[in-house]
């Protein structure tokens, strides 16, 4: 990338306003180098950096990094072999390295993941947590060593706290004492040159015994050390540089812990870098709402609703600009250009944005391929550059005698040397400068050339024939600038397909240009430039007409496919529900028939067994020549297993409260062919009732209210198999039913001689049964309870009256 291009569409300025979100000072050195990559996947990654960081600082709060502003200083000195760090630089050394291990352990264990390149960086990474805790153990916040640093030092400072505790009171008994209290010129104890001592009047210099150490500026006063306490100030020194020497070991040996681990350090400096450098591009890019762009695979450069970030308040605040609150957000511009588009020609009146939009389009490639969001709409592409050049502004130099229009050729000159491609060629106000017709030819050449070579070229201009280049040449297009047709403000609005006009006339008069002036120059504008003008608002008008048809046309197309998508998705809606429906009905039906089934399979085997009892109790009387069995009996029998069939069937039909008939339905008869609304089936009608109707749905009967019934399609419907029917004949047993006698009798043959008379007393009228089986054991009594509790047919068991028998005799009374 050409550093000139960079630095005339202000990419510098961005990385400015980047810098200003790190938190390190080496994460603040690394974003000032920051420049575009020119390979497509260094771009996707670093914009994939970006993306994650993004994603991270949403989730979760900022990195909490920190950094002394003198790092890098405090990192030279490190450097230094056998020097040992000044307690405060040790205290910000530890105080950065901690918050490192902090921001690794807040990573790995952040919210909202997964984040495979933050997780990269971080894991494996040295900790630090031994040696800055030992710093911080040995060095307070203000840079003070502790005491207990080393045992050296902390018995170094005790003995230096209790001499210098017996000197102050060896010179305040100077202070107190009569005698001598009159020599001194004030009643202090001072220190002069790291030796305590007394301020004596100059007068009574030999009144005290001493060494003088000096006299005040006046020569009045005297800093004598007096002979007594020589021998204890000479060990208060000498205590001192201990001192010294344990304080500067102990500072060495805690810089020679992190010297040990050089490579360790150097790892976890180029980590702090890249996350900083991470979760700045990732913060600027939340302040400016900027998103991913895609990166094309068909050199398609689209740029929707695209702003420039230099003039967004929360930029121009960071870099020392108006306030932040309450500024004017840019308007939104659309640059693109789809193959095979591959110049696009911006005209339109003045001030009405073009070389705004010029910069724009560069800064956002050029920031992209940087590896920052820009601040565009969703589903923005750009390609990856090789080189973006751009003549943009007035190089106009009397020092090196170049003219407007000498500049601006000899910029296409140097550019035209150093394109490769695939590259983008920004031109503002090309063949500006001289003649306008010559001008003109030479800039739609210009854009041609470019062109040509493979370029994508954007060219601002007010020339005519440029304009009508971009609306006849196949692969350049034409956009405009709009502007209120009353006021003539521009709307900052770019149109595609338009060649826009200067309205230079109607800005001058607007800007406030002397009315006679503007009235002068439109006299002396020609017939043939008043027809173009008058054309081109003509143009204009019938272009904002067919643009408004448009828009209306594409919003009527967009109501209409979206009430298709819905009509479509309720009706693939209700065609899952019926499928649903008819599947549950489906089961529900089979799982009722299957119970209905094994119940009538239940009651037809007991009936059988209760016939084939019959028949052996009646083939048991006829050798006993005893009277045989009644057809009563067997048809109480019958009577009974149709009332239990009838009750299935009850418990198999569905009622429903709802009393009417269904639409298109007079009457329901059996036999119709129906629909049934609700369920979407269809099937025929088998019985009819007061509120609802049976329906038989592929061989199995639903019953659904009438109101869901609808009239369908008739068809033939086939018969029904018919039904099996068994005929049991037996024979009505003989003597008594309402008593039997067990007395005697063993358990097994008690319960079996009960079993088969309870069937013989179900198909009589009979309903309570005494069974005799004596007191004994009482074993007997509770088999037959026991039995008759469990048994189906019985309702009640107890034991008979005191004068009917007590508990020798079991009463049962059986189910009506």
């Amino acid at each position: 990338m050409h550093a000139g291009t960079l630095t005339t569409i202000e990419f510098d300025r961005v990385v400015e306003a980047v810098v200003s979100y790190a938190l390190t000072p080496l994460g603040a050195r690394k974003l000032a180098e920051l420049r575009p990559l020119t390979d497509r996947r260094g771009v996707q990654t670093a914009l994939g950096l970006t993306s994650e960081g993004v994603r991270y600082l949403t989730a979760n709060r900022s990195l909490p990094l920190e950094a002394p502003t003198d790092l890098e200083t405090i990192l030279a000195k490190l450097a230094i072999e056998a020097q040992p760090l000044d307690p405060l630089d040790l205290r910000k050394l530890a105080d950065f390295l901690q918050s490192v291990d902090t921001t690794c352990r807040g990573v790995q264990a952040a919210s909202g993941g997964p984040y495979p390149a933050l997780r990269t960086l971080v894991d494996g990474s040295a900790t630090w947590s031994r040696e800055c805790g030992d710093v911080r153990k040995k060095i307070d916040g203000v840079g003070e060593i502790a005491d207990d640093a080393s045992p050296e030092l902390k018995t170094i400072r005790s003995r230096l706290r209790k001499q210098r505790h017996r000197l102050r009171g060896n010179l305040e008994s100077f202070l107190r004492g009569r005698d001598t209290a009159r020599y001194l010129q004030e009643r202090v104890v001072t220190e002069r040159n790291g030796r305590f001592v007394l301020v004596v009047r100059s007068e009574h210099r030999t009144a005290i015994p001493g060494i003088v150490h000096g006299s005040s500026t006046s020569g009045a006063s005297l800093f004598l050390e007096p002979l007594s306490t020589v021998d204890v100030n000479n060990e208060i020194v000498a205590l001192e540089e201990h001192e010294q020497e344990e304080v500067r070991r102990v500072l060495l040996a805690l810089s020679t812990a992190f010297r040990r681990r050089a490579a360790d350090l150097r790892r976890t400096l180029v980590m702090a870098t890249d996350l900083d450098v991470i979760q700045a591009r990732a913060t600027f890019a939340t302040a400016i709402g900027g998103v991913e762009p895609t990166i094309s695979s068909d050199q398609s450069l689209e740029l929707r609703d695209a702003r420039h970030p230099l003039l967004m308040p929360v930029v121009t605040g960071r870099l020392g600009g108006a306030s932040t609150d309450g500024g004017t957000e840019p308007v939104p511009v659309t640059i693109r250009m789809h193959p095979p588009t591959r110049a696009l020609i911006v005209t339109g009146p003045n001030t009405g944005g073009k070389t705004v939009a010029l910069k724009t389009a560069g800064l956002l490639t050029v920031m992209a391929q940087a590896g920052l969001h820009i601040p565009v709409a969703s589903e923005s592409r750009i390609p990856v550059f090789r080189s973006v050049l751009a003549d943009i502004g007035d190089d106009q130099s009397i020092a090196a005698n170049l003219s407007t229009f000498s500049g601006h050729l000899s910029h296409i000159v140097e550019m035209d040397k150093r394109l490769a491609l695939p590259g983008l060629i920004l031109l503002d106000e090309v063949g500006a400068g001289t003649d306008p017709v010559e001008g003109g030819v030479l800039g739609c050449a210009v854009v041609e050339h470019f062109r040509e070579r493979g370029a994508h070229v954007i060219a601002t201009t007010h020339d005519d024939v440029l304009k009508s280049y971009g609306s006849t040449t196949e692969g350049a297009e034409c956009a405009a600038f709009g502007f209120d047709p009353e006021t003539f403000a521009p709307t900052y609005r770019l149109t595609y397909g338009s060649a826009g006009r200067s309205l230079a006339l109607e800005i001058a008069r607007r800007l406030g240009l002397a009315p006679h002036i503007i009235d002068a120059a439109t006299e002396r504008r020609s017939a043939r430039e008043a027809q173009l003008a008058a054309h081109l608002a003509q143009v204009d008008e019938q272009r904002q007409e067919f643009e408004e048809r448009r828009n209306t046309l594409d919003s009527q197309e967009q109501n209409l496919a979206h009430r298709t998508t819905e009509l479509a998705a309720k009706q693939a809606e209700l065609e899952r529900r019926e499928q649903t429906g008819q599947r549950t009905l489906d089961q529900a039906l089979g799982d009722q028939l299957k119970t209905a089934r094994q119940e009538i399979d239940s009651v037809v085997e007991r009936l059988r067994e209760r016939a084939a009892c019959l028949e052996r109790e009646a083939a048991s009387r006829a050798k006993e020549r005893a009277p045989g069995l009644s057809t009563g009996e067997s048809g109480a029998m019958r009577t009974e297993a149709q009332t239990q069939l009838d009750t299935i069937a009850r418990r198999v039909r569905q009622r429903d409260p709802d009393r009417t008939v269904g639409p298109g339905l007079a009457k329901v008869e059996v036999g119709m062919q129906v629909t049934v609304a609700t369920l979407g089936i269809e099937g025929s009608v088998r019985a009819v009732h007061a509120q609802d109707a049976e329906v038989e749905v592929s061989g199995k009967r639903v019953r659904v209210p009438l109101s869901s019934l609808k009239a369908g399609t008739t068809r033939p419907q086939p018969r029904r198999p018919a039904v099996t029917q068994v005929t049991f004949q037996v024979e009505q047993p003989t003597g008594a039913l309402d008593e039997l006698n067990l007395i005697g009798c063993r358990v097994e043959e008690a319960l079996s001689r009960v079993e088969k008379h309870l069937d013989q007393v179900l198909m009589s009228e009979a309903r309570i049964v005494r069974f005799v089986h004596g007191h004994g054991t009482g074993q007997l009594r509770r088999a037959i309870g026991g039995f008759l509790e469990t048994h189906p047919m019985v309702q009640r068991v107890s034991a008979a009256a005191p004068e009917n028998g007590g508990n020798a005799v079991t009463i049962a009374e059986l189910k009506d």
